[in-house]
Order: structure tokens, then C-alpha cells, then sequence
């Protein structure tokens, strides 16, 4: 796949990039270099070769899924002005 000059600044314009003819000149030949790159890898053969998490092997570490209040209710109001119950007490406005 190659990328021209019109391509980099479609992009540019959908990132919101301001990029001017110079710059999207140097960015073509860039971008060509990378999508080379990315072709070069896809001559790889990665038939039963599992997705690794890490460089080496090790378990995952996992926590237990279960729904908590946290805990941390008094924590959390303990620094607001008012409260009642662990909610936070706010003044009345009516305009």
C-alpha cells in the first residue's frame, strides 16, 4: 500500500492538523516507510502462535469480580461541609 500527498492531507484535515505541501511531502515518505514496515511483518507466519501478555511466561494476576461499595464512603464526604447519611448536603437554590 502507498500513500500520496491527497492521503496524508486527508488525514491531516480529519485529525485537525494544520499541515502545509512541505510538510506532507516529508510525511508521505514517512508514512510509505512505516506501511512497509507493517507489510514486512504480515510475511510473518504466526500460525499457532498464541497472543502473549508478557515476555515471559507468568500467570495473570486477577481479582475476584464482586460488586462492593468501595468502602470508602466515610473517606470520601469526610471533607465536605455537610452531610447526612454519606451523601452530601448542598444548599436550596431556586432562581
Amino acid at each position: 500500500m502507498s500513500v500520496d500527498i491527497a492521503t496524508v492531507k486527508r488525514v491531516a484535515r480529519l485529525a485537525r492538523i494544520a499541515v502545509d505541501d512541505e510538510d506532507a511531502e516529508r510525511m508521505t515518505g514517512e508514512l510509505n516507510v512505516i506501511l512497509g514496515f507493517v507489510e514486512q511483518l504480515n510475511e510473518v507466519d504466526v500460525t499457532g502462535v498464541e497472543p502473549m501478555t508478557s515476555v515471559t511466561p507468568m500467570a495473570m494476576k486477577k481479582r475476584q469480580d464482586a460488586v462492593t461499595d468501595g468502602g470508602k464512603a466515610d473517606d470520601i464526604v469526610a471533607n465536605a461541609p455537610a452531610t447526612a447519611e454519606n451523601f452530601f448536603l448542598v444548599p436550596k437554590v431556586v432562581e
